[in-house]
């Protein structure tokens, strides 16, 4: 392992998927080089003076109330296990066992996990659908309020913001539905760490607001995603009255590692102090280097950046379908010029930047587009391209997630009740998720998906889905 992660430092790399640092080169450039040389020193465990994540009172306290103050909130929560504990905890600690939980249709499968070790119901707010790109947008407060609406007895509303592509769904108005029939809004914010900074620091034109200024009561963020910390740290933000702190605190110390990594909370103080003391540099030179890029890319022929209402322009979404190019095809004509991304689905390639990023990478990733461009499109493979039909069966009726499980082949799930998730990509949408019933017209469509080669995720290497028993 330590070969290949070696080799590929020393390619020289261009970075655009997490983590937000981009390599030593920001910490080192923000005066952070001695902790880099000395961190596997400070490796340590709850010895005096190292404060207790559980029970903090020294210096673990301390690093969460930078946070408090930097994102303006009551409580501020380190994570150590990514944004999934945080998610699972809030979950946990606020949707009572075997009640329901109103949850966006396309929220990360630790939300999943999370009913399940609750026993919760699952009440699926449908996104909007982004045809042109066979993704999914925004929750509106209109799905929020009807889904409250026929299920008066959920005790909360989970919704991602951004999601993966960067698009928000409008947390003010959700926040004022929740709380108007006395429902506790979660916000996945694993995203959207950094946009409680664009617009505190002065660049926040044409960017969401972050869901803690938008009324939410708990939010996630994953901090190693788009800011200065290592992978698999966040924060959890608290302001709320209608949260217990305490039910909260007791259901993270369940969920994370009673052995938590030093490395990684110093890596989340190092990230505060830097927001902190250069915050002003840091996000304004991240800025300008995005809206050179798109500037930039805006004359290249053939390439298209995908837009949207709501968007949160650090997600750079590439389209080169134009020219024949799909964004599985994109992402290894850029590996191949020593540029890697975050994501693709059908059409489109991610890029997610982050507050290492620089105008330098933007460069020589503009160069790179430019010579692909250059070569010329693929004509026949562009006009398959638009041939392709990105229509998403209807979902099956929602049912309990099944607590028997049993894996049965594909053709034969008609009518069973989803255990998992199936997801084909494209378009990324899942078609399924826990608790519906598989229809005959999606198991139509996985099945010829598989056929042409397409990636369905929930579907094992023998053709079979995971369904109640």
């Amino acid at each position: 392992m330590r070969e290949f992660l070696l080799q590929h430092a020393c390619k020289d790399p261009v970075s655009f998927h997490m983590p937000g640092h981009k390599g030593a080169a920001i910490f080192r450039k923000y005066g952070y080089g001695e902790f880099l040389d000395n961190f596997v020193d400070c490796d340590v465990t709850e010895i005096p003076g190292a404060d207790n994540l559980f029970q903090a009172e020294g210096i673990i306290m301390e690093a969460q109330k930078k946070y408090s103050r930097l994102y303006q909130v009551d409580h501020s929560y380190l994570q150590i296990n990514g944004t999934s504990g945080g998610l699972i905890a809030s979950v946990l600690a606020t949707v009572k066992p075997g009640r329901k939980l109103i949850m966006a249709r396309n929220c990360h499968k630790s939300v999943f996990n999370a009913l399940m070790l609750g026993g919760i119901q699952p009440v699926y707010a449908q996104p909007e659908l982004i045809k042109e790109h066979g993704i999914m947008g925004a929750v509106s407060p209109e799905e929020i309020e009807r889904c409250i609406r026929e299920n008066p007895d959920a005790d909360a509303v989970i919704l991602p913001s951004p999601n993966y592509y960067g698009i928000c769904s409008d947390i003010r108005k959700i926040a004022e539905v929740a709380h108007r029939a006395g429902k506790i809004l979660i916000v996945d914010q694993a995203h959207g760490a950094h946009l409680k900074f664009f617009h505190q620091l002065g660049f926040g034109d044409g960017m969401p607001e972050a869901a803690e200024d938008c009324g939410a009561d708990l939010v996630v963020n994953s901090i190693h995603k788009t800011l200065a910390s290592l992978t698999q740290s966040a924060v959890l933000n608290l302001k709320s009255e209608l949260v217990d702190r305490y039910v909260l605190e007791d259901k993270l110390q369940a969920i994370q590692s009673t052995s938590p990594s030093y490395i990684l909370m110093s890596f989340l103080d190092i990230n505060a102090d830097l927001l902190a003391d250069h915050g002003r540099e840091a996000i304004g030179e991240w800025r300008a280097a995005i809206d050179y890029f798109y500037e930039e890319a805006a004359a290249i022929a053939g390439l298209k950046l995908m837009k949207a209402e709501n968007m949160d322009m650090t997600k750079i979404n590439l389209d080169m379908g134009e020219l024949g190019i799909d964004g599985a095809g994109l992402e290894q004509l850029l590996m191949e010029r020593g540029i890697f991304s975050e994501l693709y689905t059908g059409d489109i390639l991610m890029l997610m930047t982050g507050i290492g990023n620089t105008k330098a990478h933007m460069d020589r990733t503009l160069d790179a587009l430019r010579e692909i461009a250059e070569t010329g499109p693929d004509r026949e493979a562009a006009d398959e391209r638009r041939r392709r039909d990105y229509h998403v069966p209807e979902a099956g009726k929602l049912r309990a997630v099944p607590e028997e499980k049993i894996f049965v082949p594909l053709d034969e799930a008609e009518g069973r009740v989803c255990a998992g998730s199936i997801i084909p990509y494209p378009p990324g949408i899942p078609f399924v998720c826990p608790g519906e019933e598989i229809t005959g017209d999606i198991i139509t469509y996985i099945s010829a998906l598989r056929r042409d080669g397409e990636k369905v995720i929930g579907v094992n290497d023998k053709g079979c889905v995971l369904v109640g028993k």
